[in-house]
C-alpha cells in the first residue's frame, strides 16, 4: 500500500463510541499501514476522528509502544525519527550538561524521558532536560524541570517555536527553553525574568551562551561546543527573522522526495 506521507492521516478507532471531530490541517498524525491492528483503521484528516484517552492510558500504553507518541491533551502524535547530525547535537549539550551537573543533585535527561505539562495535560519528549527534582528510578516523566532543549528538525521546527514553546512555559520551575537549529550554527535561548515574562537571546557563529537556570551554577556552552563534529553552515543573529521560511522551503522539498516511498 502506498501512501504520499506529505499527507496527513491520522488513527481511528472501530468503536466510535467518545470521538473527538479533528479540524482538517490543525496536526500532523500517525501514519498506519494496510496489515494494522484490527482495532485501527486509517481515515483521511478531512473526515477522521480519534478516541479521547486518558493521561493514565497513554502512559500504560507507551511502555509497550513499538513507536514513541507524545501526548497533548487526549490525543496522540508519533515521533519522528532524527537525523545523525540531530543526535550529534544533542549528545554535545548532553555531554556538557552531565559534567557541570556532576555530582549535585540535578539530572539530565535525553529525548526517552517526557516532560509532564499539566496546564495543557500533555507530555512531550524533549530533546535534552534538566531537572533538580527528587530522583524517582521508575518514573518515566517529570513535570517540573528547570531547562529544556530542542533541536529543530524538518518536520518539528514549527511545533517547537510555538506550541512547544507556549506549552513548556507554563511550567512554574522552568526558567530556560533553548532552541538549536540543525542546519545553521543559531540557537534561540528563551530565558524567564524575575517578572515571570520571558526574554530571548539569539546566537551566531563564534558566540557563547551562559545557561543560568541550574541551581549548581551557571553554565558556559559556546556554539562551537554545541556544533562539535557537525559541519553546519555559519550562522548570523538574525535566528528568528527567516527560520520558519527555510524551513517551510525544505519541509517542500522533502514532501517531493517522500512521494516516492512505498508504505
Amino acid at each position: 500500500m502506498k501512501f504520499n506521507i506529505s499527507k496527513k492521516w491520522l488513527l481511528k478507532a472501530d468503536n466510535k463510541e467518545d470521538k473527538l471531530p479533528i479540524s482538517a490541517g490543525a496536526f500532523n498524525f500517525d501514519m498506519v499501514a494496510e496489515d494494522a491492528p484490527k482495532k485501527y483503521v486509517v481515515a483521511e484528516e478531512q473526515s477522521a476522528y480519534l478516541s479521547h484517552m486518558s493521561s493514565e492510558e497513554y502512559l500504560a500504553r507507551e511502555e509497550n509502544a513499538s513507536v514513541r507518541h507524545e501526548y497533548v491533551d487526549g490525543l496522540l502524535f508519533a515521533m519522528t525519527g532524527t537525523t545523525r547530525k540531530h543526535n550529534l547535537i544533542s549528545i554535545n549539550i548532553c555531554t556538557r550538561l552531565r559534567e557541570h551537573l556532576r555530582r549535585s543533585r540535578c539530572r539530565v535527561y535525553m529525548s526517552d524521558v517526557k516532560a509532564r505539562v499539566e496546564f495543557t495535560n500533555s507530555f512531550y519528549y524533549p530533546d535534552v532536560m534538566v531537572a533538580c527534582d527528587k530522583f524517582d528510578k521508575k518514573s518515566v516523566f517529570t513535570a517540573s524541570p528547570v531547562l529544556i532543549v530542542e533541536v529543530l528538525s524538518r518536520k518539528t521546527a514549527t511545533t517547537d517555536r510555538r506550541e512547544k514553546a507556549y506549552a513548556y512555559k507554563q511550567i512554574e520551575s522552568l526558567q530556560e527553553y533553548l532552541i538549536v537549529h540543525q542546519s545553521r550554527k543559531r540557537a534561540e535561548l528563551h530565558r524567564r525574568n524575575k517578572q515571570g515574562n520571558w526574554d530571548i537571546f539569539e546566537f551566531g557563529t563564534g558566540a557563547e551562551l551562559t545557561l543560568e537556570s541550574i541551581p549548581v551554577g551557571t553554565l558556559k556552552l559556546s556554539m562551537d561546543e554545541i556544533y562539535e563534529d557537525v559541519d553546519s553552515e555559519p550562522g548570523h543573529l538574525e535566528v528568528g527573522e527567516n527560520a520558519e521560511a527555510e524551513w517551510d522551503e525544505e519541509e517542500k522539498e522533502g514532501d517531493e522526495e517522500a512521494d516516492d516511498l512505498d508504505w
